[in-house]
């Protein structure tokens, strides 16, 4: 197999976003949203067609974080979800959270109609390579909601499945090319870091931003005193590679399991993901994603190759709303257990209704507020306390977690809460927000 490749998605080889200013004096407005990547910048373009007045602040380039990473499926079929959903919530939860969804979907229809972004109607598929019975409890689930989803046993993938369930008419796009038509004329600084929150102010390198709400829209939340965010999610790092000469799996496929492959085509290209692992551990990563090409598709050549991360949730729904219980004034959206698209849309939905003071179905169902007794709560717990109390020179300036050496991407990773860094200690992925002091 040839491999040519580049270190960036291919999203940002084919787009061009804008330029924004950054902040040099001190503003007043109504919303303050901190963090331009897709929920912040569509929280922006909702605020502008409400005619409520905002300011985004975005600490690098728009887009340059998460955002430029993702696979840009459009779909409301966010795995083997609605029977958890119903298992852990009720039904009324799982409808709630589908018709969020779905809605989310027909908003980026309708904004799309107009946009070259690529914009394609794709059927969404999540496949079991062996357990039956969850394809079967996951239709029935659907069913109880009110959806009518489908039953699949063979699929355009390279190998054979045990069962899929079927969404219709789902979406897929080129992310950079919509968030360029849509960010023209929005009112964004760029550069623009806040250092410090004084209630609803916010301190920047050349100004204050004094504000009446604010939406935290920074991937992770970079807030520790309120909504303990850092025990409700961890990071999860996945890869993916884009194949030139590779066939087209007309449909967008994930697999229920966690370490599983999902597929999708853009224009010529096949993109695989995969090589799943919690951020700061070891996993397949690109060598897993790169072996299955080679035995699958021995004539295909990787063009791109990338890696993403994203905020995991206890329960695996995002935490859109307000930041905490005790916070006024104060909005999140996080936690997109990998389903940023959608989610993203639903944040900007739910968030400009609220700043608004106007009341939303879908508010209880995100609410950051409700319970934080899942199995997966111990779960982060020991991983925090096992790394504070490993001895190393090499501490993340977030909360004090020992860093772990990345030899596949070169970095220094928290196991706790993702913050990355390079080598040189340049901070890459928040909650952290600053570099790391590297000890000789």
């Amino acid at each position: 197999m040839v491999v040519v490749i580049m270190n960036a998605s291919v999203w940002t080889n084919n787009s061009n976003v804008t330029e924004f200013n950054s902040l040099q004096q001190d503003i007043k407005t109504n919303v303050l949203i901190i963090g331009g990547g897709l929920a912040g910048i569509l929280c922006a373009y909702m605020l502008k067609q409400a005619g409520v007045e905002y300011t985004l602040v975005e600490a690098d380039r728009i887009c340059s974080g998460i955002t430029k990473n993702t696979t840009a499926k459009i779909t409301s079929q966010h795995g083997l979800i609605y029977d958890k959903l119903i298992r852990k919530f009720d039904t009324e939860a799982a409808r709630l959270y589908l018709q969020a969804n779905e809605e989310a979907l027909n908003k980026y229809k309708e904004l799309c109609h107009n946009i070259d972004c690529d914009f394609e109607i794709k059927d969404a598929y999540t496949y079991t390579l062996e357990d039956n019975n969850k394809i079967e409890k996951e239709i029935a689930a659907l069913k109880e909601t009110g959806y009518a989803a489908q039953r699949e046993d063979m699929l355009s993938l390279p190998f054979t499945v045990t069962g899929a369930v079927k969404f219709p008419n789902q979406a897929q796009f080129n992310p950079l090319k919509f968030i360029a038509s849509i960010v023209k004329e929005l009112n964004i600084y760029e550069r623009t870091t806040v250092r410090e929150l004084i209630g609803t102010t916010a301190v920047t390198d050349y100004g204050k931003i004094t504000a009446d709400k604010i939406i935290v829209a920074t991937h992770f939340p970079f807030i520790n005193k309120h909504g303990s965010y850092f025990l409700k999610m961890y990071q999860h790092r996945s890869y993916v590679i884009a194949l030139e000469n590779a066939t087209d799996v007309n449909g967008m496929y994930v697999d229920e399991a966690k370490k599983g492959m999902s597929f999708r085509n853009y224009e010529n290209l096949l993109l695989i993901g995969g090589g799943d692992h919690r951020t700061g551990k070891k996993g397949g990563n690109f060598e897993e994603l790169e072996s299955f090409a080679k035995q699958h598709y021995p004539n295909a050549q990787i063009k791109y190759r990338w890696a993403t991360q994203d905020c995991m949730t206890l329960d695996g729904i995002a935490y859109i709303g307000r930041y905490s219980a005790r916070t006024t004034n104060m909005y999140v959206a996080t936690g997109f257990n990998k389903w940023g698209m959608t989610s993203s849309m639903v944040s900007a939905m739910l968030l400009c209704d609220l700043v608004q003071g106007k009341e939303n179905p879908y508010e209880k169902v995100f609410s950051p507020s409700r319970t934080i007794l899942r199995p997966q709560l111990a779960v982060n717990g020991f991983e925090a306390v096992v790394n504070l109390l490993t001895p190393t020179f090499k501490r993340c300036p977030h909360l004090g977690c020992a860093l772990k050496w990345n030899p596949i991407e070169h970095t220094w990773d928290c196991p706790c809460h993702g913050s990355r860094f390079t080598k040189e200690g340049q901070l890459i992925d928040n909650p952290a927000t600053s570099d790391l002091k590297i000890k000789n």
